[in-house]
């Protein structure tokens, strides 16, 4: 390209080579995507792995092109959104009737009626600055009946997005993403993870192996993926104490927390938020990271930046949310094409 267009071509050079690719590669050619070529070159935010490489030429060459815009990712989960939700909706004085009567019921039916009906206050409200770190001192009975989050979730994007990763994750998604990972290089956590899969279940962690950490600024030290995996899911022996754990840990992000003997065999999950926990409806772990993720849009809560990739990858490809619109980098597009195209 360099040789036939010069140092900089121009951008209808870039996106007729990356048409060029994935039309003779139809195998590389991303589905999710709008054109199906974006992973090679975006012209709309000018990255993509033609666009990377042509910045490395330029600068060996001694191109001096000035700064160039950094990525910037959507984030998903702190947008504010609409909901298709028939449910009608209190406000003023109901509302705040609503939010009493919730805090002293002690039926499950009526928590989650009430839950229904002050969706919009509460979603408006988590988008607050002021009041959204408060959330569950407003709504705390999430913090004793489950259920609350996949509600709210199904609430905002409908029953076929939330039943999504439960639907496609075992059959579909886990395969292709266990025999992907025997192209990666065996060490200590990634073979632990590959042995206990079948047993335990957490195959999706072998994902953040496949999207591992980047730098985002200078300021930030780079983590590996076995240390990013700890800001997914954390272990906590039964017995201990949940004011000792969060101490130590410290973590602002939501993650998973997984109670035990011993890690082979988890008898409780948890959404850790805000140094609380929040019961998972049910006791597995497929089940448990489906909350996790929903979690994050329930509360608007950023993803962990060491797993942007990990997450941004999971919004898009198995979700479905915000496809074509959600910043995402050249690996999580390429990963998504690789394994849509595996065949099992």
């Amino acid at each position: 390209m360099v040789e036939s267009h010069g140092r900089i071509p121009p951008v209808s050079i870039r996106i007729t080579y990356a048409l060029g690719i994935v039309t003779l590669f139809p195998n590389l050619k991303d589905k999710c995507s709008p054109t199906g070529y974006e992973h090679y070159y975006d012209p709309h935010s000018g990255q993509g792995y033609l666009a990377y490489r042509l910045k490395t030429v330029q600068r060996n060459t001694g191109s001096n092109l000035g700064r160039t815009s950094k990525s910037v990712y959507k984030d998903g989960p702190k947008t504010l959104r609409e909901t298709s939700s028939t449910v009608e909706q209190l406000s003023g004085d109901q509302c705040r009737e609503a939010l009493s009567v919730m805090k002293h019921s002690t039926d499950q039916s009526i928590v989650q009626e009430r839950m229904k009906a002050t969706f919009k206050y509460r979603h408006n409200m988590m988008h607050d600055p002021d009041k959204s770190s408060h959330i569950l001192d407003y709504f705390p009975r999430f913090l004793d009946t489950p259920g609350l989050i996949d509600q709210d979730f199904t609430m905002l994007f409908g029953k076929e997005v939330s039943g999504k990763f439960i639907a496609k994750w075992p059959t579909f998604y886990k395969p292709r993403i266990i025999a992907d990972c025997k192209n990666l290089r065996t060490g200590g956590h990634v073979d632990d993870l590959r042995s206990a899969q079948e047993e335990s279940d957490y195959a999706i962690l072998l994902l953040v192996h496949l999207l591992p950490p980047t730098i985002k600024g200078r300021k930030t030290g780079k983590i590996s993926a076995t240390e990013a995996v700890e800001n997914v899911v954390k272990f906590m022996k039964v017995g201990t104490s949940f004011v000792t754990f969060f101490d130590q840990v410290g973590s602002t992000q939501p993650y998973l927390l997984c109670v035990g003997e011993k890690r082979s065999s988890i008898q409780k999950f948890y959404i850790i938020l805000d140094q609380k926990a929040i019961p998972c409806t049910t006791q597995t772990a497929v089940a448990a990271f489906d909350e996790l993720f929903k979690a994050h849009f329930v509360f608007a809560a950023s993803y962990d930046e060491a797993l942007c990739n990990f997450f941004t990858f999971i919004q898009t490809t198995v979700y479905g949310i915000d496809v074509g619109s959600a910043k995402e980098s050249p690996r999580v597009k390429e990963i998504r094409v690789r394994i849509h195209n595996t065949e099992i």
